[in-house]
């Protein structure tokens, strides 16, 4: 089972506005759609968690099962840090889609303030990200009893 180091969790978590996390889905036309996304952060060490408010193409090619990628770069994490190689992180998951009750509220409430601005009336709808597989760029494991040498 695939893990979110603890040791990037803030660093995700603090992303915006410097750094922003980009999430990849498939269009039914089989094309890539990447989109960078302000509300995704970290739930637990298994999960992403992410508020959909838009109105697009990945909402509506986004349903439960869908497989999604999210890419993280931050280039002061690399040489000793975390993320040597590139500072990048790369994510593969599933989606589970929440469009009521108390997980969708929690959910909302811990995107940040920005994008809940963005949102004030929750018209949109949480996700939740099952981590499938976590690795450096170099496609090793992404671990933090793993790191991988520059």
């Amino acid at each position: 089972m695939a893990k979110i180091p603890e040791n990037l969790h803030t660093p995700i978590n603090t992303a915006y506005p410097d750094y922003t996390l980009l999430v990849g889905s498939v269009l039914s036309d089989g094309r890539a759609q990447i989109s960078p996304r302000g509300s995704l952060y970290v739930y637990d060490s298994e999960h992403f968690a992410m508020w959909e408010r838009g109105r697009g193409t990945t909402n509506e090619n986004l349903v439960d099962g869908s497989k999604l990628t999210i890419l993280y770069r931050n280039m002061s994490l690399q040489v000793d840090g975390p993320l040597p190689r590139g500072g990048i992180a790369r994510f593969f998951g599933t989606a589970r889609l929440i469009k009521e009750g108390p997980l969708r509220d929690e959910i909302y409430n811990g995107i940040i303030k920005h994008e809940q601005g963005r949102d004030p009336e929750k018209k949109g709808f949480a996700v939740l990200i099952k981590v499938d597989i976590a690795e450096h760029i170099t496609g090793d494991p992404l671990s933090e009893a793993n790191p991988v040498k520059p």
